[in-house]
Order: C-alpha cells, then structure tokens, then sequence
C-alpha cells in the first residue's frame, strides 16, 4: 500500500452567439412582375399598340403570392414566366422575363458563394466549434448550462480546516529527552508536538517520538480544555503511538483511506508547529508516495508519503488531510536541509493499532525477522534481477556493522528463508510499488500462518511462516 495524496472556480463563460449575418446584403431582390396590360379599347388617345414600356413601367404591379416559389408555369418561348403573368405587348414582356430570370439566378449564385465564405470564416475562427448557449426560460431565470466541475480549493481547505481543526491536540511533554542538534531535522525535536482525536472517548494518535521517554503529557484542545495524558502504547513497527486522555465527547477527525489517495491531489496539514502556533493549517499536494528515510538512530522509517505542504517541528503527530477534510496520514517528518518537502505516515498503516487500542488489547505487529530492499526497475537493471517487484532479502548496515538478513532465531530463519532470497508474494499477493511487505503484514496478527512465494536462484519456491510479534527494541 503505497497509500498514501482545489482558488475560487474558474468561470466557464457562456461564448456568445455569432455575430448574424445580415440577410438583406445577400439575398435577391423580389423579380419583378410582367405587366398588367389590357386588351379592351380604352379611352386613350394613342392607340394600344402605340404603348411603350415607359407606359408599362409606370403601371401598378401585383404583389407576388410568395418570393422564390414558382406557381404554375406556362413553358413559352425564350423561358419560364409565371402563369398569372400576362406577357408584354410587343413581345417586350418575353425579353424582361429572361433578364429577371439571369437577375435571379445571378443573386442566387452570389447569396450562395456569400454564405459559402462566411461558414468557412466561421470554421476556420472555431466559433461553430463553441457550444450554443441555452435559452432562458423566463425573463429573470437563471439559464443552466452543463459545465465541467470544478474542485474550489479554497472553500476545500477553509471547510476542512473547520472541521478538523477541534480534534487536533497539542501535546506538551515533560521529561523527554530533547534533541535540538539534529543535523538533518528529519524529525522534529521531541517535547512538543500534536495529534489526532480519532475516537470521542479521548483515544489520540500520535507520532512516537513526540511521546517516548516523557513522564507526563499535557493535552491541550482547541476550545481551551486541558487534560493529563497516558502512553496507551507504542508501536514497534512504525513511529507511531496511542494516546489516552480521561475525557468523553470530545470533537473527532473522520479518518479516511490512504490507499486511495493519488499523487498531485490537495494536501491539508493541521498541527501546532513549534509548539506556540496552534492549529495552524498549511495546504499542498501529495508529492510521492513509498518514500523511505533514515532517522538519526539508524531506524529506517518506510513506506511514507511525501507532501510540500509546510510541515515543522510540532506538526508531527497531526493530520494530513484530503480535499474531503479526510484524514489519510499523520504528519511525521520533515527535511530541514530542503524546503517543501516533508513526511506523512499513511493511516492504512495506523488503523490496525487504533483498533487494537479501541478493543483494549496490547499493540502489537507481526513479525518476519528480515532485513530487506525493496525492489524497483532501476535495482532490478543494476543488480541483473529477473524481477523488479518484490522484497530482496539484503543484509544492513548499522553502527559500523553488518548485520545479516535474516535474524537468527526468527519466524524467517524457521521458514528456511535465505540471504539473497526475494518474497515476490504473500498467500497469493503480489508485493508491488503499491503494495510493499511491511503493507501486506499490518492485514495479519501474530501466530497467523502465512504462504510465501520466494524466487531464489532463479527458481520459485514455497515456505510457510508463522508470524511472530515484533519486538519492541526494534
């Protein structure tokens, strides 16, 4: 489990409606209808047939019954006219029949290629492209559009700091032994530091090394209460411990899942840095997950998630939330030689103690007694390894020593195990970047049989181990 994880929205404007096209700059001119002309004698000097178009053009015309839409037609030389057109005398109405029908065609060839270039000018720019806003559906309505939703970092933040805030707790302790010459400042100086209500019952989770050692804890809340402390236990696996406070119906931190945290999402980290600043909250992301450190004792601290979020000493033991104000890791180390980079141990691997706390048991992790490397691409190529996921069983270094892989007497030594050796998978699961061992163990209690998959000398083979009970010492 390599668990270990949005200012204010963008607005998406609603793109405005094309410009319109003006339709009059294209479209054709009504034709112009024939004539009206009489055959019965009128009372005119001049005789009919001495009319002249001057005469024609000068007389009223009908109105077309529609633009566009031939009625009827009767096929006469030299074209088509409407039915109800009467020709002009003189065959004069024949000849301005056939230009009003070139006139037409022409305007109609010209709105065609107009129409033509605008589309390709609106193509080209995109704006066809661009979603058609939605009409209102009554003056003074708000239109509703489908829009992307956005994550608003800073209501996620405001809101989480808010409701996780009240269950994080200063603790203060009296006794310990102080450490301010850390040259590396992986983890903060003991004597201060914070931690998590995560039962209203006054259960508080913390990190180790806020506690050992100390005689006496202060715990202070939020709202201003104060009470005495107890070191339920402390766990052997991780730097980890519980806290007990004689206190009901205190404030709590929903506690979320690491595991289905992804790297690049918000990071909220709530804790009392230096001791003085209480609750305060600093906002990043999840940078990395899987990351190891070695503190100053030799201890190596694995499987953490890496966040920029401003971690100091006194953040360790508080939250590291999500953008749901969920908890997902306990705020544990920061690097003093680097900026915006600190440490989270994730709450997948503390839930097992929280849980032995709640039901009144002892802490307690299994054990295999081995010492190994985890496996990665770049190992695997360097080492010539047929595989490039799983544990390699490896022996350390410590104080100028070397001690070897497998601890004597260990769950491991009696499986059969062997220096060299790599455990691909645990009763059938597979050990990944994702999933590393020390993951894979926290599902198990002491005495549980368990199936190891081994590859040794390029041979897969199967051992049965019983986990033991991981000593406290180590």
């Amino acid at each position: 489990m390599n668990d270990p994880f949005d200012p204010a929205p963008d607005t998406i404007g609603i793109p405005s409606a094309p410009d319109q096209l003006d339709e009059t700059a294209t479209a054709a001119p009504p034709a112009p209808s024939a004539p009206q002309v009489s055959y019965a004698p009128v009372t005119d000097r001049r005789p009919a047939w001495a009319a002249t178009e001057v005469d024609a053009e000068q007389a009223p015309r009908p109105t077309p019954e529609r633009w566009f839409e031939p009625a009827h037609a009767e096929a006469v030389t030299g074209g088509w006219i409407p039915a109800n057109a009467a020709p002009a005398p003189g065959g004069g109405g024949r000849g301005r029949g056939g230009l009003v029908g070139v006139v037409v065609a022409a305007s109609l060839v010209s709105a065609t290629l107009a129409s033509m270039g605008t589309y390709g000018l609106l193509r080209a720019s995109g704006s066809l492209d661009k979603p058609t806003p939605a009409p209102a559906a009554a003056q003074g309505q708000a239109v509703t559009t489908s829009q992307p939703v956005v994550i608003d970092e800073q209501s996620a933040i405001t809101t989480a700091a808010a409701k996780v805030s009240p269950a994080i707790v200063t603790i203060t302790s009296s006794g310990a032994v102080q450490n301010p010459n850390d040259p590396f400042g992986q983890i903060p100086s003991t004597g201060v530091g914070s931690g998590v209500i995560f039962n209203a019952n006054g259960w508080i989770i913390t990190n180790k090394h806020v506690v050992a050692g100390s005689s006496q804890l202060q715990v202070a809340l939020q709202d201003g209460r104060q009470f005495n402390g107890t070191i339920y236990g402390i766990d052997t696996l991780t730097d980890l411990a519980i806290v007990k406070v004689d206190a009901t119906g205190l404030p709590t931190a929903p506690i979320g899942n690491s595991s289905a945290a992804k790297v690049g999402q918000l990071a909220i980290a709530i804790g009392s840095p230096l001791g003085t600043y209480t609750n305060s909250v600093t906002s990043g992301i999840i940078s990395a997950f899987g990351r190891t450190i070695q503190v100053e004792d030799g201890t190596q601290l694995r499987n953490l998630i890496q966040t920029d979020a401003a971690i100091n000493p006194g953040n360790s033991g508080g939250a590291l939330l999500d953008a749901g104000a969920n908890v997902v890791g306990i705020n544990s180390a920061v690097a003093r030689t680097a900026e915006g980079i600190g440490f989270a141990i994730p709450i997948n691997i503390a839930k097992p103690i929280m849980e032995q706390a709640l039901a009144g048991q002892k802490l307690a992790r299994p054990w295999i007694g081995i010492r190994y490397q985890a496996l990665t691409q770049q190992i695997a190529d360097q080492e010539k390894l047929s595989v490039s996921q799983g544990a390699w069983l490896q022996p350390a270094s410590s104080s100028g020593a070397t001690d070897p892989a497998i601890v004597p007497g260990s769950p491991a030594a009696k499986a059969g195990l062997k220096d060299g050796d790599i455990i691909t998978s645990v009763d059938g699961t597979k050990i990944t970047a994702l999933s590393p061992l020390d993951d894979i163990l926290t599902e198990y209690v002491p005495g549980t049989t368990v199936a190891l998959d081994v590859l040794r000398d390029g041979s897969s083979i199967t051992l049965a181990l019983t986990l033991g009970t991981r000593p406290a010492n180590l």
